[in-house]
């Protein structure tokens, strides 16, 4: 008893468990200050939400520990839910060709990205931004400001299915977390990551291939944000441009406010997850509030900047 007491403080101050703690914090006061806000339904609902932003801060959590950043997963996300409609073919009624090979060209846009940063030299925020403006040009003149309706079974059944009661796409979302996780953690592509991030030359001098590790990072954000994608689209039943632009920060909000430093080598995907599910919360409470859209991107922006500042998961070089 006195060993866990001793140990307590100290597992209190880890970032993982302390983002787990607000999350905790935040549901029991807003289910004791909002009418049904606690339903069952309510915060079903809210996992549900923030599985999009999981799926896509899976990818984005991996490139950060890795020392980079994705601006592109917003463009990614967009690219699958118009992309996706055009391939899904008449003549395959399950729908599985159409999504194989939208995630097919989802990861492509990723290993482009990983490829110009690591072949290239060019810098990942320069890089990425450049896919995204390249990507949201080409949607443009592809689908126009038309929303494309998608008519394929797989992804209507990701939309709508809820065995056993739980929404397909946080079983989605628990199954692609653990895979991060292992990844990270158990396996040597994780710790060759980590060098990446912490040192690229002391990577490089320790025989860690930078190259295909940076390739690596990048098109697994586009897979994820590609998978990402496909959930959007299975809940909105249509694609329009823009429909992923929301996902960018929140993506790399929720990896900081995890605890994943922002300068690469230090984090996990542990404490991405309720940091997603904290910035969905935050959302649908400004949303009670009733503001206008003007106030509602101040407040959430505000509160976003007030729970990085607090958290100080910046790591000192």
């Amino acid at each position: 008893m006195t060993a866990i007491a001793t140990r307590l403080p100290g597992i209190l101050r880890h970032k993982v468990v302390l983002a787990w703690l607000v999350v905790a914090a935040v549901w029991i006061a807003a289910s004791l200050l909002t009418r049904g806000f606690g339903a069952y339904g309510h915060l079903r609902y809210l996992l549900e939400l923030a599985a999009v932003i999981g799926l896509v801060a899976a990818g984005q959590t991996l490139v950060v520990i890795g020392g980079g950043i994705d601006l592109a997963v917003g463009a990614v996300i967009t690219v699958t839910a118009i992309l996706l409609p055009l391939l899904s073919v008449a003549w395959d009624p399950t729908g599985l060709v159409g999504v194989a090979a939208t995630l097919l060209v989802a990861a492509g846009i990723g290993f482009l990205n990983g490829l110009g940063i690591a072949a290239l030299r060019v810098h990942p925020l320069i890089m990425t931004l450049a896919m995204a403006t390249l990507l949201q040009g080409l949607l443009v003149i592809v689908a126009g400001g038309s929303a494309i309706t998608v008519r394929n079974p797989v992804v209507e059944w990701l939309g709508s299915a809820r065995p056993a009661g739980v929404p397909v796409g946080i079983l989605l979302w628990l199954l692609v977390s653990a895979g991060v996780l292992v990844l990270l953690h158990r396996t040597a592509a994780g710790a060759r990551i980590f060098a990446l991030g912490t040192s690229p030359l002391a990577a490089r001098l320790s025989g860690v291939d930078i190259g295909r590790t940076t390739v690596l990072l990048y098109t697994l954000s586009g897979l994820a944000a590609g998978i990402a994608g496909v959930l959007v689209l299975g809940m909105n039943r249509q694609g329009y441009v823009g429909i992923g632009d929301p996902y960018l920060l929140t993506s790399i909000a929720a990896v900081v406010l995890g605890g994943t430093s922002i300068l690469g080598g230090r984090g996990t995907y542990a404490g991405t997850i309720p940091g997603a599910i904290l910035l969905v919360t935050i959302t649908a409470l400004i949303t009670v509030v009733n503001a206008s859209p003007g106030w509602r991107s101040i407040l959430f922006g505000g509160l976003i900047l007030g729970l990085l500042l607090l958290s100080g998961r910046e790591a000192r070089r």
